[in-house]
Formats: structure tokens, sequence, C-alpha cells
């Protein structure tokens, strides 16, 4: 990414906050929609995207560099989503969708606050369709230690959760697994047994998938639970939402040809690269982008 592009460098380019408002309606519609996560996870947001609405265009952002953001402080993920966010209206994004459940729990509240005029559509644990389907009443939840933590999870179980037993499980080492691309191997399947057959021995009906890393093992998840149980993908539901907030602010870009796609990566952009026809079926052009002092991109 050219360093004009990301590079906070003035006091009053750190203080603007909607950039990508500063262009007239019209080329809004054109402008991209901006995607961010820790990694690859939040392929699966774009790929959804993809899918419901081919004809936009994408920027993605994959902070490869600081993955995993589960176990990282409240304030170092809003830190880095705050720059991320900054990097991708600096890139005319027309909506940031937050596509990490971690950084969703961290830092959407902020965010909001701190880009008023910016549409931010986040994650949020599929709890209630969770809750409103399960017929045995036990429903197991995979998510990340500061996902489980934030006050957006417990507002959820606290709405929809009632008369339902959550089993939840981190899932320790999964996010890298699927990070490194092992997505059917043994050490995959070790973690998600670990996690799945207890639930599965309290007669779960339901899994929900709290980090957005996760909907690529699904295959192997369906295998481990067998047919009768139900395993939530939120991704078609997030794409479904920033097409919803995109036509309420007159946003969406009119049907035509299939839109581009770009990724930045702050880790390896060739991996990434060998990765996007497994992750996301396609592939795209990806630059490297570096940290300049853990607030800031270059």
């Amino acid at each position: 990414m050219a360093q004009q592009g990301c590079c906070a460098k003035t006091l009053a380019e750190r203080d603007m906050r909607a950039i990508c408002y500063t262009f007239p309606m019209a080329s809004l519609t054109k402008s991209p929609i901006g995607v961010f996560d820790s990694g690859v996870g939040g392929i699966s947001v774009l790929r959804a995207i993809r899918e419901q609405m081919p004809e936009e265009p994408v920027i993605y952002f994959g902070d490869q560099g600081h993955v995993p953001y589960g176990s990282r402080s409240m304030e170092q993920i809003q830190t880095f989503s705050e720059a991320i966010t900054r990097c991708l209206l600096k890139q005319g994004a027309k909506i940031i969708v937050v596509a990490c459940n971690t950084a969703s729990a961290a830092a959407l509240k902020y965010l909001r606050e701190k880009f008023p005029e910016v549409p931010f559509v986040g994650m949020e644990p599929a709890v209630k369709p969770a809750a409103e389907h399960t017929q045995t009443g036990r429903v197991g939840i995979l998510a990340t230690p500061a996902t489980f933590q934030g006050a957006l999870y417990s507002s959820v179980v606290e709405r929809f959760a009632n008369g339902v037993e959550l089993l939840q499980n981190t899932c320790p080492g999964l996010v890298q697994q699927i990070e490194q691309g092992n997505l059917d191997g043994e050490e995959t399947r070790m973690i998600l047994e670990e996690a799945l057959l207890p639930m599965l021995e309290r007669n779960i009906d339901t899994v929900v998938l709290g980090c957005t890393h996760y909907p690529f093992v699904i295959p192997l998840i369906q295998r481990i639970v067998g047919d009768d149980v139900r395993v939530i993908d939120p991704a078609p539901a997030v794409a479904k939402q920033v097409r919803r907030v995109l036509e309420a602010r007159g946003l969406r870009r009119e049907s035509g040809s299939r839109g581009d796609i770009k990724l930045y990566t702050s880790g390896d952009p060739d991996e990434l690269r060998t990765m996007l026809p497994i992750l996301l079926g396609e592939g795209g052009e990806v630059e490297r982008v570096e940290w300049l002092d853990g607030a800031e991109i270059k």
C-alpha cells in the first residue's frame, strides 16, 4: 500500500472522522466496501459479500502481523482497529465491516464514537437464531476469550438465551491452524474434537461459530458433530446487513461488472495470495503493509 494511502502523517489527518464522506454521493456508490479482520478469518465474510453483492468493489485488510486478537487487551485491539479504519477510509471505503468477532466485541462501540458519520457493521454471536431453533435447549458456542468476556456477548446472551444452556469453548490454537491453511489436518481435528465431543455428550443440537475464522472448518465440524447438529455460519447474515445499510444510505452500486477486490496484509502477502483460491474461491491483488509504531500503518 502506498504510504500516502494509509499512514496518518499529521494530527489533522488523525482527527478526520469521515474522510470517505468528502466525496459526492455519486462517487460514493462506486466506492469500495472496507472489510478488516485480525487475519484471514474475515475472508469468510468477504466471501459472503462477494456472493450477495458481486458488483461491489471491496478492500480487505488482514492484520496477520498481530493475529490472533483473541488474547490481546481491549485497548490494544481498539488501537489496531482505529488505525485500520483510518487506512480503509483513506482508500475511499464507504462502509467499514468489522469482520472479526473479537474486534467487534472490543472496539465496535469505540469506532462508532470515533467516526460518527461512518456506517459500521460488526459481528454478533448468533445466539438468537440458535436459541430460537434449538430443540434440546443446549447450544455450543465456539469463540475467542475476548469475545466471551466482552459486553456484546453478555448482552446477546441476556437478551436471547433465556432458558437455553450455552456450552462455551475457546478452541485454543484453532485460529493459528486456520491461518496456516490447516483446515482438515490432525491437529485441527484434535482441537475441534476436544471442544465438541463433551458438548455432544451434553446433547447440544446447535453450534454457533463466534469467530470468523471458524466457518472455514465447517466441513470438519460437521463431520465431528454429525448431520443432526446445526452449525450456524454468521457470514451470510452479516453480508445481508451490509447490503441493508448500503441500500438505506443510498450507497449501493448499480448492477454492472464484477467489482474489483484488493487485499492488504501486515503478514506475508505470498502466503495470503496462495490461500485465496481455497478461502475465497478467487484470486486477488495482495499487498503488504507495515505498522510504524503499533498505532499507525505504512
